[in-house]
């Protein structure tokens, strides 16, 4: 649990609570052994040096282009998502910065509120390199198969499905979680059923044909959905053969370049398409530390982050 308050009283709190604090509740403990150390369940902090630590930056002064792109989905997901049982934080001054979507109030539910999606140029980017990354490999399933490398082609199989389940969830306007909650992440997602049968078959298959099969009625939905949202003009749904090869794609390119020619705003429309820092990397250690994730995720796109930000 976590409790937030005021920064000049987070240490009196804190006291009160381990003092308070029984040793379970309900049935469950409340205190825990974290490396040697006996530490409450409880967490006691200011809300901005939080948020500064789990996204780099306090959201209620302003959220850049920078900030959208360089914070990992899970980060985003656990700050949304979770029940809030009281808020009743000032506010402090807002800032004018790009990106932000009006002043807002300092509570935790505004922050929320903020940060419960991606402006839609943004989105539009992000579904767009993710579409991007299927393209560079959905012909691969079946050129491992063709010269008889079906373990090969089981692992491009399954590096495609979980491709899909990101796309997915973020069509669905839901930050992919990592790798550990993804499946259930998709579950709980409406309508995923067929999807997630398919993706599953997909990962069953003992031959390349049989999960091209899978892979092909999946991308069949996906196109499905990405219509339906309308972000950007509507496409053939159907897969295709890869050039004159016997592969089945979907051609994930058409959709990649169908949302960037939606994009209005000029700067994310000269980004170049490598994406979020979750599609830019997988390396835990980047994606759990804010600063190497800012300083990546600004090399790659050619990002700089405005002075207030550059140490936090």
């Amino acid at each position: 649990m976590l409790v937030f308050a005021p920064a000049g009283v987070v240490t009196e709190v804190e006291a009160r609570v381990a003092a308070g604090l029984p040793e379970r509740f309900r049935g469950q403990p409340t205190v825990f052994d974290y490396l040697g150390e006996r530490r409450p369940g409880v967490v006691v902090t200011e809300l901005g040096s939080w948020l500064s630590g789990r996204l780099g930056f306090d959201p209620r002064r302003g959220v850049t282009l920078l900030d959208w792109l360089s914070v990992p989905w899970q980060r985003l997901a656990e700050v949304t998502q979770g029940e809030v049982f009281h808020d009743g934080l000032p506010s402090p001054a807002a800032e004018g910065v790009p990106w932000q979507r009006g002043p807002q109030p300092g509570g935790l539910e505004a922050v929320r509120g903020l940060l419960r999606w991606y402006p839609q140029d943004v989105w539009r980017y992000v579904l767009a390199c993710q579409w991007r990354r299927i393209a560079e490999e959905e012909a691969f399933v079946g050129r491992c198969g063709e010269v008889g490398d079906e373990l090969g082609s089981a692992v491009e199989g399954a590096r495609l499905v979980r491709e899909v389940m990101r796309l997915a969830l973020l069509l669905r306007r839901r930050y992919p979680p990592y790798a550990k909650w993804l499946g259930s992440a998709l579950a709980r997602m409406p309508g995923s059923a067929e999807l997630a049968e398919a993706l599953g078959a997909a990962l069953a298959a003992r031959s390349w044909r049989q999960r091209q099969e899978g892979l092909s009625a999946a991308y069949r939905r996906l196109a499905a959905l990405q219509n339906r949202v309308g972000l950007a003009g509507r496409l053939d749904e159907g897969v295709r053969g890869y050039h004159d090869r016997p592969f089945e794609v979907i051609g994930g390119e058409r959709f990649a370049a169908a949302l960037l020619g939606a994009v209005s705003d000029p700067v994310v429309r000269g980004l170049p398409v490598a994406g979020c820092v979750d599609q830019l990397s997988d390396s835990t250690d980047l994606l759990t530390s804010p600063p190497r994730a800012r300083a990546v995720t600004a090399a790659a796109l050619g990002l700089s982050a405005p002075p207030d930000r550059l140490t936090a």
